[in-house]
Order: structure tokens, then C-alpha cells, then sequence
């Protein structure tokens, strides 16, 4: 049980102190018995951030940083004729495109950077998920604010229980290339523009529905208010604006700043959340309320993934 256990993640340069704390806290809980290659598609990462981040790789534990442009730039041969987005619009739906960047991968890992790893993530790389394309979590962030529920069941198609958050998704990369999962994608995106409020999460919804595979939520623990903490997780997600390094009081904050402690930038990471101001605080909650906003206006497009499904369109593979 040796193979090479892929894990990806994209960042700017901006997030690089929080995919620090993340790789951080993957590494210190891999297993010494096992391979892992974390696979870092980049926007422009500073020589020091480079030599930072891959300062935290061990003999097991391997740190591949590469530009997202390359990668891009690599399947061009095999989709300009489908490509009628600009480069910077495609990079917002970069894990949809991982099967078809990296062909050698049969399975693989896609974790957003604003998590910590509580456990090895050899354990979800081992489930099986059958024939499905992907194992998620239910977005467990959105089922308290009735608005994004409506826009979940009435604009992308899909109930609120089986609605995902793709920031920690177990991919079956064979399955997706096999069902040529970007090439429909791309005709959806061409053809149809669907107007989301979470672009890839939602298209990754109406296309997979039925094809999901439901992990146990303690995958993808995400801070809430309304609920009590999981007495066991296995991934945190510190989703929307429930960032420790912004605020005080985030649940689960205490293992972010675990892992951050030894990630080579807990100054920074302390620098900025001190620095963060009351205008960036309240930007964040108006951005927040034109979420639920547009989550209420969205449903009565005449576009939308659950009409054109409706009508007949192949919007589900």
C-alpha cells in the first residue's frame, strides 16, 4: 500500500502563510509508512514564499510547486476548440480540471488552504468510493441560512442534504477522465454561463448528483456558531470568513494556531490578523449579506442548472 497518495491544493501569493499551517499540519500527521506528494499550482509565488513552503517537505512527504499557467497551457492541444474562457476565468474552476492535468492519477486529493489536518489523510485517501466521481461532505455552512438553501434546491437542482462543499473533495480522477467530466464541464460553461455564487461548488453539484459518495462530516468540520464543535475531526475547514487569523473566537481556532506555531510564519499570520481592520470586518459582512442576496435572485433566471436539467439539457453526467 505504497503508491504515491496525491494531495492538491492553488494558492496566490497572498495565501501562503495559511497553506504553510495547512501542509504543516498534513505533514505532522502523515504516517512514516506511507507516500504523499502535495501539489501546489501557484499564482505567482515569491522565491522566498517557494523556499519557505518547500522548506516544510519531508523525506516522505514531497512539496511540488508549479504554475497554474503551465498547467493550463498543457491542455490547451486537447481543448481549444471547447475554450472560449479567458485564462484568469478558468482558474476559479481549477479542481475540476485535475483530472485532466494529471493524467497519471487514477485517485486523488483537493483540500482548500484555509484548513489544518487533524488526522493522516492516508484514512480518506483509503475509502472507497465505488463508481462515484467524488467523496464529499455536506455543506453543513449553508443549512442554516434558509436563502442559500432555496438557491441550492432551486437554482443548482440539488436537496440540501446532498448538497457539497467541494473544499475537501476525495477525487475517482480514473472515472471523471473516463466520462470526459472537463470536456462536459466546458460545453456547460460555454453554452450556459450559469450565473453561481459558488462557481466550481455548484457546478461540481449538478453535474455529480447521484455520482457522490458522503463522507462523515468530521472531513470537512467547519466553524459554526449554531452548533456545538465536532468532538472528533479529521480535516477543519475554516470556511466563508470564519478565519482565525481574522477574527478571535473562531471555533477550533486552537489548532490553527497549533500548527502555525512551527509553520515559518506565525509573525506574519499574527501581523495580519492584528492589522485586520473594522472596514475589512464589515466588507466582509456585506459580502456575506450580497451572498444571501444573490442566492435569492439567482433561482429566478431564466438559466439556471435546475431549469435547463428540466428541459431536457444533459446537465448531469
Amino acid at each position: 500500500m505504497n503508491r504515491e497518495i496525491p494531495i492538491f491544493f492553488t494558492i496566490d501569493n497572498g495565501y501562503a502563510p495559511y497553506l504553510a499551517v495547512a501542509l504543516n499540519s498534513a505533514i505532522k500527521n502523515s504516517s512514516k509508512d506511507r507516500n504523499y506528494k502535495a501539489i501546489v499550482l501557484h499564482e505567482g509565488l515569491t522565491d522566498e514564499n517557494k523556499e519557505k513552503l518547500s522548506s516544510l517537505q519531508t523525506e516522505n512527504f514531497k512539496i511540488e510547486l508549479t504554475e497554474m499557467k503551465a498547467n493550463f497551457e498543457a491542455l490547451d492541444d486537447r481543448m481549444s476548440n471547447r475554450l472560449r474562457c479567458d485564462y484568469f476565468t478558468l482558474t476559479i474552476y481549477f479542481r475540476l480540471f485535475i483530472p485532466a492535468m494529471f493524467p497519471q492519477y487514477d485517485k486523488g486529493i483537493y483540500i482548500d488552504s484555509d484548513v489544518v489536518c487533524t488526522t493522516d489523510l492516508a484514512k480518506l485517501y483509503d475509502i472507497e468510493i465505488g463508481d462515484n466521481f467524488i467523496g464529499a461532505c455536506n455543506d453543513l455552512s449553508i443549512a442554516d441560512i434558509p436563502p442559500l438553501v432555496s438557491y441550492t434546491e432551486n437554482a443548482v437542482g440539488v436537496k440540501k442534504h446532498e448538497y457539497i462543499n467541494s473544499g475537501v473533495l476525495l477525487m475517482n480522477l480514473k472515472k471523471m477522465r473516463e466520462c470526459d467530466f472537463e470536456g462536459h464541464f466546458l460545453n456547460l460553461l460555454n453554452e450556459y454561463h450559469f450565473d453561481s455564487i459558488a462557481p466550481d461548488q455548484d457546478y461540481l453539484n449538478a453535474i455529480c448528483n447521484g455520482k457522490i459518495y458522503y463522507l462523515d462530516e468530521s472531513w470537512d468540520a467547519m466553524p459554526n456558531d449554531k452548533k456545538p464543535p465536532l468532538s472528533n475531526t479529521n480535516v477543519i475547514h475554516y470556511n466563508l470568513f470564519s478565519k482565525p487569523w481574522c477574527y478571535d473566537g473562531v471555533q477550533y481556532s486552537e489548532q490553527f494556531w497549533s500548527y502555525a506555531k512551527d509553520s515559518g510564519y506565525l509573525d506574519e499570520i499574527k501581523a495580519h490578523k492584528k492589522a485586520y481592520s473594522s472596514e475589512q470586518k464589515k466588507a466582509d459582512s456585506e459580502c456575506l449579506e450580497l451572498l444571501v442576496k444573490r442566492g435569492m435572485e439567482i433561482p429566478k433566471n431564466e438559466i439556471t442548472f435546475k431549469k435547463m436539467n428540466e428541459s431536457g439539457v444533459k446537465v448531469r453526467l
